[in-house]
């Protein structure tokens, strides 16, 4: 495993069916603050934008590769690939504050060519992925450790297309707008699948 896939994988955090926010070094906020700053400069075919892009999603991407199923491997080679992808077509893209989902939206068609390619391959489930240990002892910890697991059981056995809108909006931590956009689906089409999602992850669990 890569440096960058292991440290995503040793920061990974349980924040499943939350509303935290994840921070991945670099707040979703300052870069809207930045317009025009690092798509023009990628566009304009700048190399260290192009490295300052990998190093500021790559955790994001990769986490979000393995979240859909993919092992370890094939989630640093789908992760590279959707970079390389990124940098073929960046001419496509508009400004910083499309960068999110824009960038999501090519790692989501990588994902989905690669599952056509191996249509009879396992998916791999979300319980895979390393969480770093919280530190936190006694009953009330395990608890919650043994709910965490619960649920990465029933994302796992969820089907493709509710599971990715579990992994965008709870997982991910993308708007519904910026999750419908990802999925290609309209809002009303993605809050429904969250909606059918949700009730199954309820109906598991009980």
């Amino acid at each position: 495993m890569n440096e960058k896939a292991k440290l995503a994988e040793q920061k990974a955090e349980p924040v499943y069916l939350t509303g935290e926010q994840r921070d991945f070094g670099v707040s979703r906020e300052l870069l809207h603050q930045r317009p025009d700053s690092l798509s023009a400069r990628l566009r304009a075919g700048d190399r260290a934008a192009a490295a300052e892009l990998v190093d500021k999603y790559y955790e994001q991407i990769y986490l979000f590769m393995r979240r859909l199923g993919h092992d370890r491997h094939a989630g640093e080679d789908l992760t590279q690939e959707t970079f390389f992808s990124a940098w073929h077509h960046i001419g496509q893209l508009k400004d910083d504050k499309a960068l999110n989902g824009w960038l999501y939206r090519i790692a989501a068609n990588v994902s989905r060519l690669h599952w056509r390619r191996h249509k009879h391959q396992e998916a791999v489930g979300v319980e895979q992925i390393d969480v770093a240990d919280s530190g936190e002892a006694g009953p009330e910890a395990a608890g919650r450790r043994e709910q965490l697991e619960q649920v990465r059981d029933a994302v796992a056995r969820l089907p493709a297309n509710l599971r990715q809108t579990i992994v965008l909006h709870y997982m991910q931590q993308l708007t519904i707008t910026e999750a419908a956009e990802v999925a290609g689906v309209r809002q009303g089409t993605f809050k429904s699948r969250l909606n059918r999602a949700l009730r199954a992850l309820k109906e598991s669990m009980t």
